[in-house]
């Protein structure tokens, strides 16, 4: 299984700078994401703030927002010039925010200046340009739509497509309606797969866990988990061998020590702690203690001046917790 992908997807409000380097505690191997960035924020906006990460993080891909070619490439080749190891252009987001700004999911319904704006990055960077869409929008049929999109994609130069396998509605559906409500529609992204066997593919959508994964591995190229890996980031400690076959697991515990130093250098910085730990709620997921793990961060992170002394007194607490709940089995 050597010459697969596994990948954290990006995630809105979730997976920024801090949470990369968290993941990257639990897994050397997945290619981690940036939440959307649109290409006109980049051009115009606080670069530094939106584009800067910790080296720690790679291999870390750019996602951008944006239907204009000419500015795709510019913020494309300005992502390549911060480091990012690949730029993924977003055809699948739902809100209405995204749609009033022509990029997102709305952009299924416009194959070509989609194929126009990928030709554009393509020749904008050396890094490699992937596309992350829907299987279709509204009433779109998604045999039709997702070949379409993706074989003029493929014209223009893409190799590698993530495909989220549900269509989004964009008129009736909350973004979060959007990642539940309509079914989702697997083997469609593995007959994409069969009949475009030189294309990458990797699914994504709704996949809770890495026994899903590598079912899915069986018919595709990669796995992109959301919003399982976010919740139970522990699982993410499993995948360097499991799928890849290197080492043994990193343990929630280990993991807390390694991301310890990036945490004490933010805090340096003047970052906040709870901007940091809120990533970290989810680490003891279905352990003794988890609950106490996650009271402590929640009140005391946000207290001010907090500091590594929160996190200490989660551990203790998650130890404690766990003891008493043994002890009365």
């Amino acid at each position: 299984m050597n010459g697969k992908i596994f990948s954290v997807a990006p995630m809105m409000d979730w997976t920024d700078r801090h949470c990369r380097a968290f993941h990257r505690t639990l897994t050397r191997r997945a290619l981690l994401y940036t939440e959307m960035v649109t290409a006109q924020a980049i051009l115009h906006g606080d670069r530094p703030r939106l584009l800067g990460f910790d080296p720690v993080e790679q291999p870390v891909a750019l996602q951008l927002g944006g239907s204009d070619p000419a500015m795709l490439a510019k913020a494309a080749r300005i992502g390549e010039d911060y480091g990012y190891d690949e730029i993924n252009l977003n055809v699948g987001c739902p809100s209405d925010r995204v749609q009033s700004g022509r990029f997102g999911a709305c952009l299924m319904l416009e194959p070509q200046l989609v194929a126009e704006s990928m030709a554009a990055m393509i020749a904008a960077v050396s890094v490699p340009v992937t596309l992350k869409c829907r299987i279709g929008v509204d009433d779109q049929d998604p045999e039709t739509s997702l070949f379409t999109l993706v074989d003029a994609c493929a014209a223009a130069g893409v190799t590698t497509v993530a495909v989220h396998a549900r269509k989004a509605w964009l008129q009736g559906l909350s973004p979060k309606e959007n990642r539940d409500v309509p079914p989702l529609d697997y083997p469609l992204v593995y007959r994409l797969k069969r009949e475009r066997p030189t294309l990458t593919v990797i699914i994504n959508g709704g996949i809770a866990d890495l026994d899903q994964t590598e079912a899915h591995l069986e018919h595709v190229d990669g796995v992109m988990l959301g919003r399982a890996a976010y919740h139970d980031p522990g699982l993410l400690g499993e995948v360097d061998r499991r799928l890849f076959g290197e080492g043994g697991d990193v343990d929630p515990a280990t993991a807390v020590e390694a991301y310890r130093p990036y945490l004490a250098a933010r805090l340096a910085e003047g970052i906040s702690l709870a901007s940091m730990t809120r990533h970290m709620l989810g680490l003891f997921a279905g352990q003794p203690g988890a609950r106490a793990w996650r009271r402590v961060l929640t009140t005391g992170s946000v207290k001010a001046g907090a500091g590594l002394e929160v996190l200490d007194l989660a551990l203790d607490q998650l130890a404690q917790a766990a003891t008493r709940i043994e002890a009365a089995a």
